[in-house]
């Protein structure tokens, strides 16, 4: 119970931070929404791990990378910070070894997003689902333990 409030006290104050960070100017560049999409668990859940980040981001100019071709997590909540530098929509899904997709991030151009799943210890896959980038090598290896 008292990981479950300190989990909710610390989205509570993503969210005020995010509000906070906000601006009355008209900059057009787009952002991913506040709220992440929704993600699906991973088959058991985590175990006893606690929560880990994993930052994933694209190169500036058009190459089709991420320049992360290997992340490492703990088991359980992991959170997914992308930061996508290219105009071109890009997003980043995790996948388990049948090629299940556990969560992605938002689609997003210039801008960030972030999917939190969880994982238990093994080896996953992340890339772009976007048609084509995947065989163009947007993909990388997530080794959580």
């Amino acid at each position: 119970m008292r990981r479950a409030s300190a989990v909710l006290a610390v989205a509570a104050l993503a969210v005020v931070g995010l509000a906070a960070c906000g601006s009355s100017s008209n900059d057009n560049s787009t952002t991913a929404a506040a709220a992440p999409p929704a993600t699906t668990p991973a088959a058991g859940g985590g175990g006893a791990g606690g929560a880990s980040t994993v930052d994933i981001s694209t190169p500036s100019g058009s190459t089709l990378a991420f320049d992360q071709k290997d992340a490492t997590a703990k088991a359980g909540s992991v959170t997914v910070n992308f930061d996508n530098k290219q105009s071109l929509q890009h997003d980043v899904a995790v996948a388990d070894s049948s090629g299940k997709v556990l969560g992605q991030t938002q689609l997003v151009s210039s801008g960030t997003a972030n999917a939190t799943v969880d994982l238990q210890a093994g080896t996953y896959t992340f890339y772009c689902t976007v048609p084509g980038h995947r065989e163009a090598g947007m993909q990388g290896t997530l080794t959580v333990k």
